[in-house]
């Protein structure tokens, strides 16, 4: 689908260096996201001033299709159908991405010409668990990669008095202790209501390490707070970004 208003606006601007991004996303830097510019030279220009997360936090290698599916969620003008067909296109890449990160074992398997062909298998024992209601919408996304995992879910609100992340419903699979969990949440804003769905994935002896953070978009400050609480823990997102798209689950479910 085209981004009829990103390439009007492109041409409009007649800026002969549009803005870039430079992102950060190994196991041997700080990983972080700064907005850029490209100078005359052809040199990249950085703000000093954005946060670095850490290892932690890992960013989908960005292209063209990442970058203007980013585009179409964040548009105020989006129809509710692109927006939705989007956000599963954007979904399916980071459950692909976070598959990518679990353990595979080796294997040997026989093709139909008599050919051995050495290759990997996906091991057993892991899990998804959606935080309601937005973390829902990424459900069928992994459900198309994984066609029987089970996957259990965190209900988390706001109290009205105290403002603090309160959790209402929790059910998990029954050996949940020993899987490795995929915890689907697309908008990290402050972190407040992953930081307490961790904490009830511990209370029922997940440890953290074992847990990947599947997201969307997130804001420095969100990533920043959950790893400071849980350093072992894994994010992965498309995009850090000090405006999160917070409108994302009425838009995905219509309650807009």
């Amino acid at each position: 689908m085209p981004c009829h208003n990103q390439q009007l606006n492109n041409v409009n601007s007649g800026q002969e260096h549009p803005m870039k991004q430079v992102r950060f996303a190994n196991n041997s830097s700080s990983s972080s996201v700064l907005p850029t510019s490209e100078a005359s030279d052809g040199s990249i220009q950085t703000d000093s001033s954005q946060e670095t997360v850490g290892p932690q936090l890992k960013l989908l290698p960005l292209n063209d299709q990442i970058r203007e599916l980013q585009t179409i969620i964040r548009d105020k003008t989006t129809s509710r159908g692109d927006f939705v067909f989007c956000a599963d296109r954007l979904i399916r890449l980071v459950v692909e991405e976070g598959l990518n990160q679990l353990p595979y074992s080796e294997c040997t398997v026989t093709t139909p010409t008599g050919y051995k062909y050495e290759g990997v298998k996906f091991e057993r024992g892991n899990c998804g668990v959606s935080i309601m209601r937005s973390g829902e919408a990424m459900e069928q996304g992994l459900r198309d990669c994984c066609r029987s995992i089970r996957i259990g879910k965190i209900l988390i609100q706001s109290d009205e008095e105290t403002q603090k992340a309160k959790v209402f419903y929790a059910k998990f699979p029954p050996d949940v202790y020993r899987r490795k969990v995929l915890l689907m949440y697309p908008i990290l804003s402050t972190g407040n209501t992953v930081i307490e769905a961790v904490r009830v994935l511990i209370e029922h002896g997940v440890q953290p390490r074992h847990i990947i953070l599947l997201s969307l978009f997130s804001t420095p400050h969100g990533a920043k707070s959950i790893i400071q609480e849980f350093p072992d823990i894994t994010i992965l997102t498309t995009e850090v970004h000090p405006v999160a798209p917070t409108h994302f689950g009425q838009r995905y479910f219509g309650t807009d």
